[in-house]
């Protein structure tokens, strides 16, 4: 089964029209959906929002954007001097984004978003720049495939689509599960790569309970109806953890089963996954020397994703304390100072004539 063209001919058709299959009930907050054109949010086919956990003045990457929605929604979070990045392979979700895209800069004021046609498991390349070149340099024989190949190798090195570390945050809705499972691994690669140290996955898809069966696997009508494509929930968390992601949480998970297949639940969850910054930990512990981190419960132990164990009651020391005062996981733990030089403040005992007249105490 090929995968790509699957999922490309069935979004390409609900480009045109709904389709309610594909949808997963989302409330959106309703304050950024009035300048966003009716069909793009008709043709939106998400499972969650991950726009909420964006911050002003961020740039943002919207991994398979489709038709802009979520784009158009983080554009008005982040504000004008934020930036939005929409990556999509389906001309037909993109052209729709991108005809939208002065409508809703229009009415907000400002225009900071940009869509490019790319594979999200692979951000180093514009499919909009390699269809030029071909245009000019059409592949008929062994030597155009390899000036090809060099043109392409040129790109990732020299201009890549999306560069190293320049994302502060990457979210996707419902579009992870779509990418071939052989691929899968490079797409978390990806995401880990764009981010900026610091930075934060914020990852809305359909996770099931169960393995999902090869019959399913190999049906096209339900990998592209985001079915056959889902991670097992455990599976989905340790494929960040194997990207070299930290401190991951379930944001939401959905309570009742958006569709269960032959036994199998299906329902939508927000993950959201952070890329480990040793340079801000460093400049955390010395902006605060002389203050001590303790864990503050409620568990007796707790072990965070790069194996450092912390007691409930214990103090933080060397490692375990550098690790604690990042800023994923600083609200876990009660700070005090540890300064025994610290002049305590004077303190006296109250008098009689303090709190006392006449025959009588207060």
């Amino acid at each position: 089964m090929n995968v790509e063209a699957a999922v490309r001919e069935r979004y390409a058709q609900a480009a045109q029209e709904r389709e309610a299959e594909l949808c997963c009930p989302v409330d959106y907050d309703a304050k950024y959906l009035k300048v966003i054109p009716q069909e793009v949010i008709d043709r939106d086919y998400g499972c969650g929002d991950p726009s909420k956990y964006v911050r002003p003045g961020e740039t943002v990457l919207d991994l398979g954007s489709g038709g802009g929605k979520i784009c158009f929604i983080a554009s008005q979070v982040v504000g004008e001097q934020g930036h939005v990045i929409g990556v999509d392979m389906n001309d037909d979700m993109l052209t729709l984004a991108r005809e939208s895209q002065p409508k809703v800069a229009e009415a907000i004021g400002y225009d900071n978003v940009t869509f490019c046609k790319g594979k999200i498991q692979d951000l180093a390349i514009n499919r909009d720049e390699v269809q030029a070149y071909l245009k000019q340099h059409p592949v008929t024989d062994d030597a155009g495939l390899r000036a090809l190949e060099a043109y392409l190798a040129e790109r990732r090195r020299e201009s890549p689509m999306i560069d190293d570390e320049t994302i502060d945050v990457v979210v996707s809705n419902c579009v992870l599960n779509l990418v071939d499972a052989d691929e899968k691994e490079l797409l978390f690669d990806e995401i880990f790569r764009v981010l900026r140290p610091g930075g934060r996955a914020v990852i809305s898809d359909i996770v099931c309970d169960e393995e999902v069966p090869e019959a399913m696997q190999a049906d096209p009508e339900l990998w592209s109806g985001c079915i056959s494509g889902a991670y097992k929930q455990a599976a989905f968390l340790e494929a960040f953890e194997n990207a070299g992601f930290e401190d991951l949480q379930i944001a939401e998970l959905q309570t009742e089963p958006w569709r269960v297949v032959e036994g199998i639940a299906f329902r939508s969850m927000t993950v959201i996954a952070t890329r480990p910054d040793e340079e801000a930990i460093e400049s955390g512990i010395a902006a605060t020397s002389g203050l001590q981190r303790v864990y503050r419960g409620p568990f007796k132990y707790v072990c965070d994703d790069a194996g450092r164990m912390y007691t409930r009651g214990e103090v933080c020391t060397d490692e375990l304390a550098e690790a604690a005062s990042r800023e994923t996981i600083a609200d876990q733990f009660a700070v005090y100072t540890s300064d025994s030089n610290a002049k305590p403040k004077s303190f006296s005992l109250p008098t009689a004539t303090d709190c006392c007249s006449g025959d009588s105490c207060c």
